[in-house]
């Protein structure tokens, strides 16, 4: 969501932490999106309604919880304020907005139900090698960024 309101419509925005643009660190927050979901659908017995209640509610604080860690800390190691949604009607501090987390809580549905599906059948189809060329540009994209904010 970010890469794409910096795209086209804030185009000043810093929107990540690494150095490149090729590998966003944003997966975190879909890492846990998935786990709860696994977690809720796995273990949770009722309607999909029910579900898909629970799982937007739980997304939306655990995503919120991370929003507001990573912020904290951003600011702490690296001494930069990434965001701040003090502008906002409804914000928490700068780092937590209400608005921003109900759209985060959307956007982890569809990445769930729509997105996430897609992506199973993609990266079954990825090579190994690629698999490896990947992390081997991330981890230079890491060390890039850690030498930048070293020096």
């Amino acid at each position: 969501m970010e890469t794409l309101l910096k795209t086209f419509i804030f185009h000043g925005m810093n929107n990540g932490i690494l150095f490149g643009p090729f590998i966003p660190i944003y997966g975190f927050g879909a890492v846990i999106v998935v786990f709860v979901m696994r977690y809720i659908f796995n273990n949770i017995k009722s309607s999909r309604w029910v579900k898909l209640f629970f799982t937007l509610l739980t997304v939306i604080v655990l995503v919120t919880l991370l929003e507001f860690l990573g912020g904290i800390l951003i600011e702490v190691i690296f001494g930069k304020v990434f965001w701040d949604y003090s502008n906002l009607p409804l914000h928490i501090g700068h780092y937590i907005s209400i608005e921003m987390s109900l759209i985060w809580g959307v956007f982890s549905l569809l990445f769930i139900y729509i997105i996430k599906p897609i992506e199973d059948k993609i990266i079954r189809c990825i090579p190994k090698w690629l698999t490896i060329l990947v992390l081997g540009l991330f981890l230079v994209d890491f060390f890039f960024t850690f030498f930048k904010v070293i020096v």
